[in-house]
């Protein structure tokens, strides 16, 4: 380390490190705060920039350690006196943080107490978080996070990214520039249009990209220094927030047309600017008349990745694939039937055409003809098509008009139902009976988030299919038995993919995201379901596993963006 020193300041002030080019890693970005080394057993903590001392250090959440300091730490930093004198080790920290979660009764609490950690040791949090990962997934992300943004305004206290107002307009690259980091590698922005499936929220959707970061970094090893999320305030039309004295955002209806599009194109262009065009830039939970136009847009000039349309779509296939092998036959010998014609149903369905054509070389439009989506107004047709929005125009096929749900499974005989509705118990017992009449293991995917949304709970789907569904939810649910027989119901958490995938792509240097390298993430998904998962009616593999299924992932994405010449030259983690 000393032979890297060029300059040492005074006492208490930052000490500056030059950092040789062997030791940058990450995509070639310098690991500054020694991140990629952050749940490593050392010695020495791994300070190799810029260190505070003190009081200061104690309360910046990317060096403080807590008791964890050693002897020899709290003298070179001038910590004696700052901390009590026992020194602990960090699995002891650990242990006791997960203790007093589990004291806590609501989720909400749980939450709460894991920003609060995030806030004050980060390396705690991160390492909380891995090594609890299926316990603390459902507190930090879906569902609890929902709850979290509809409470937002009540329980803020510290500001956790950056807010880009309507107020902003003109000045979007100076607010880029207040945040601290330069090295950004990816950015997860929202509108807070569409939060999961609770509506508008506004500028309260900051929970969405905090914890979408959150797991980029838990689950695919992306630097916390590198992830920076945005909100996108551009007013609500939810007036229980505009009415309540505690909302953080602006007080106004949301600007829509050109004035909310040049607002975006500023942004976008500020981006850019300010970090360059490999910045991975994922929308979130953004309306669908917006989300759809925003990849269109963007998706030739940009790196951009929306997680609702393209990572709920690469999870999905990835289930089917799985699920496949559980009962038989192709992508292309089964019939698919949606409830929910938005983000996610037709992303979903447009990925599914995709592979289809690619394993059979048949034309797309032909493929997407297996593929059937109810909307609001019953079965879409081809008698609906002048009066669809341009996303669903695809999906509307010759058949007589159905209204509704029921009367659609039993039309089109679906040997695959996925629901991403975002409304709650329209997976009735009749839709579900109807279902398996005609099938001997019926897929059901009740996709849609929070909890309370989902189409149907997996005891329903097991008790009313006679236990013989193969059922994945979006949300969590506990095992099921029916007839002496436990069920494990798998979860299409979009968890598994964005983090390797945005990994991969950002270790690659690609400039664009292709249709191939989401086909790519959802091939490496299936491939780590085993035959202990299958017999357990698993159609994805344990979320124990992630990190690795994560890199995993990375690797596939990373290798195929090289294979479609998206990097102009081959990284060198994969030239060997």
């Amino acid at each position: 380390m000393e032979s890297t020193m060029k300059e040492i300041r005074g006492v208490g002030a930052p000490c500056v490190l030059d950092m040789d080019d062997a030791a940058t890693v990450g995509g070639g970005v310098e690991d500054t705060y020694g991140e990629d080394r952050a749940t490593e057993e050392q010695f020495v903590t791994p300070w190799t920039v810029s260190v505070a001392s003190g009081y200061n250090l104690l309360r910046d959440p990317r060096y403080n350690k807590g008791l964890a300091f050693t002897e020899k730490e709290r003298e070179t930093h001038y910590l004696r006196g700052l901390l009590p004198p026992a020194v602990t080790s960090q699995e002891l920290q650990e242990r006791k943080i997960m203790h007093n979660i589990r004291q806590y009764q609501l989720p909400l609490q749980r939450y709460m107490a894991m920003m609060d950690l995030q806030e004050r040791n980060e390396r705690l949090f991160y390492k909380l978080l891995i090594d609890n990962v299926e316990e603390l997934l459902p507190i930090v992300y879906t569902p609890t996070v929902g709850e979290a943004c509809q409470k937002y305004g009540s329980i803020y206290s510290r500001p956790q990214g950056l807010y880009i107002s309507l107020k902003e307009k003109g000045k979007i690259l100076e607010v880029l520039k207040n945040w601290p980091e330069r090295s950004i590698q990816v950015i997860v922005v929202t509108d807070g249009e569409r939060i999961l499936g609770l509506g508008d929220l506004g500028c309260q959707g900051m929970g969405i990209p905090v914890g979408k970061l959150s797991l980029y970094t838990a689950l695919g090893g992306v630097r916390p220094s590198a992830c920076l999320p945005i909100t996108l305030d551009v007013g609500t039309n939810n007036e229980e927030l505009l009415n309540d004295e505690f909302y953080i955002g602006l007080r106004q209806k949301r600007a829509t047309g050109q004035e909310y599009a040049d607002f975006l194109h500023e942004f976008m262009a500020a981006v850019k600017q300010n970090y360059g065009e490999k910045v991975l830039i994922q929308f979130e939970d953004f309306a669908n008349h917006n989300a759809f136009d925003l990849l269109a847009r963007y998706g030739t000039t940009h790196l951009v990745f929306n997680d609702d349309i393209q990572g709920t779509a690469s999870v999905v296939l990835a289930g089917l694939v799985a699920a496949l092998k559980l009962v038989g036959g192709t992508l292309a010998e089964h019939t698919y039937l949606f409830l929910g014609a938005g983000e996610a149903g037709t992303g979903i369905a447009e990925l599914i055409a995709l592979e289809m054509s690619r394993q059979t070389k048949t034309p797309i439009d032909e493929c997407r003809k297996k593929i059937w989506l109810v909307d609001s107004k019953g079965l879409i047709v081809s008698a609906r098509k002048e009066s669809l929005q341009h996303f669903k125009k695809p999906w509307a096929h010759e058949h007589e008009h159905v209204r509704n749900l029921l009367d659609a499974v039993n039309a089109i005989k679906p040997t695959v139902l996925i629901g991403t509705s975002g409304k709650g118990q329209t997976f009735t017992q009749e839709v579900v009976e109807a279902i398996s009449s005609f099938n001997e293991m019926p897929i059901i995917l009740a996709l849609s988030n929070p909890t309370s949304q989902a189409e149907c709970t997996a005891e329903q789907a097991y008790t009313w299919s006679k236990g013989r569904a193969v059922f994945a939810t979006g949300s969590p649910f506990d095992p099921v038995e029916y007839n002496g027989k436990i069920h494990v119901p798998g979860q299409a958490n979009n968890a598994y993919i964005f983090p390797g995938f945005g990994l991969g792509v950002v270790m690659s240097g690609a400039i664009r995201v292709h249709d191939d390298m989401l086909l790519a993430a959802s091939e490496a998904l299936a491939q780590q379901v085993t035959q202990e998962n299958f017999d357990k009616g698993l159609i994805y593999p344990p979320f124990s596993n992630i990190r690795k299924i994560s890199a995993h992932i990375a690797a596939n994405v990373a290798a195929k963006a090289y294979e479609l010449g998206q990097p102009p030259h081959l990284p060198m983690f994969l030239s060997y």
